[in-house]
């Protein structure tokens, strides 16, 4: 655990020493922390966030935990994520539904325990599975991931600093570790940077570092079914339009998630909310499967997400100066895949100090 006297005397000085800081509050800056701190408790850690935890894309997040990855180290990323929240989340029912030539597809991409079973055309009552589809059977998860970003946040705050509000005006190398300004006037000096800006990779702040791994930040859009789901109803995955309906029950109302196409957005632009050819999208694909629903379209949620360039995860080291990691871009499932991001940064912060260590002991 960090000593409470350095903690406090570091914070009342005009720089703040630690050994590591992450840079963003979001699902994933917050279980890095986490994973860190369990790990290496003699380590000074610091999260700084210019707005408040999990108040980014991890707001936004449907936190639906689709067992399925489109490579294998995804679908590794995914099942740990499974074990890492098993017992913690609401599970629920899943239907999958797909066209029957994409039927092996399907099977290599989703995780082994989802189970298949091929169906007639016929209605389910919420949803149609159309002819020539194919439905698989199995269970998913769903969480409040701005709440689970703050209930990790306030697990990790005794051994963890927190500054919430708090604006990165600069990340400046320098021989002896990684300057960071801040916009109360004072600084962070660490070993190690963390870069976790969720959506916020365009920033100049941090560009030099992290432009080479060439992520984009896409506009993310949901709706709001303005109808209650009943207790046992499945969420339904339309993997062929790679969108899924999931009964929010703790909201009382259903969501509609699906893929646009809108790239290279700030997510500092005022949004503009829903706007008709979002409704007249998230509207083509139910009227494929669930018809009935397009009255209940009467609101939604836009954000933006970032996204790269081979659909994985990113965890790595900046060309510009290695001591800067960058953790992210993980294309709307930073919260399933949060867990073995945090595991695979931590892994590289260490595999870092040892590179450190044989360095000193060979100069």
């Amino acid at each position: 655990m960090v000593d409470e006297t350095r903690k406090v005397d570091a914070g009342m000085t005009d720089s703040i020493r630690a050994d590591v800081a992450i840079v963003g509050a979001g699902v994933i800056g917050c279980l890095i922390a986490r994973e860190l701190s369990v790990r290496r408790p003699d380590l000074d850690i610091v999260v700084v966030d210019r707005g408040g935890i999990g108040g980014g894309a991890s707001r936004y997040s449907a936190g639906l935990d689709i067992p399925r990855g489109d490579s294998e180290r995804v679908r590794r990323m995914a099942a740990y994520g499974q074990r890492y929240f098993a017992g913690t989340r609401c599970v629920l029912p899943m239907t999958v539904i797909a066209h029957r030539t994409r039927e092996s597809d399907v099977r290599e991409r989703y995780l082994e325990d989802a189970g298949s079973q091929q169906t007639l055309p016929v209605h389910r009552g919420l949803f149609d599975i159309p002819s020539g589809h194919i439905a698989w059977y199995g269970e998913c998860a769903y969480t409040d991931v701005h709440a689970f970003a703050q209930q990790v946040a306030r697990e990790v705050r005794s051994r963890v600093r927190i500054h919430e509000g708090v604006a990165v005006l600069g990340v400046e190398p320098r021989s002896d570790g990684i300057r960071l300004r801040l916009g109360t006037g004072r600084s962070v000096h660490a070993g190690r940077v963390v870069l976790a800006p969720g959506p916020w990779t365009g920033s100049p702040e941090w560009t030099t570092f992290i432009r080479p791994f060439g992520i984009r930040v896409k506009r993310v859009v949901a709706l709001h079914l303005d109808r209650v789901p009943n207790e046992g109803d499945p969420a339904a995955v339309f993997d062929t339009e790679d969108a899924f309906l999931l009964p929010m029950h703790r909201r009382g109302h259903w969501l509609l998630s699906y893929t646009s196409e809108e790239w290279d957005v700030s997510p500092d632009r005022p949004g503009t909310g829903l706007t008709a050819a979002d409704l007249a999208a998230g509207h083509r694909i139910l009227e494929k499967y669930a018809p009935q629903l397009i009255a209940s379209t009467v609101s939604g949620r836009v954000f933006c997400d970032a996204y790269s360039p081979d659909r994985e995860p990113l965890v790595r080291s900046s060309p510009a100066d290695p001591r800067v990691v960058f953790a992210g871009a993980a294309n709307g499932s930073g919260y399933r895949l949060g867990p073995a991001i945090a595991a695979e940064t931590t892994d590289l912060l260490e595999a870092l100090s040892g590179a450190d260590v044989e360095r000193e002991h060979t100069a």
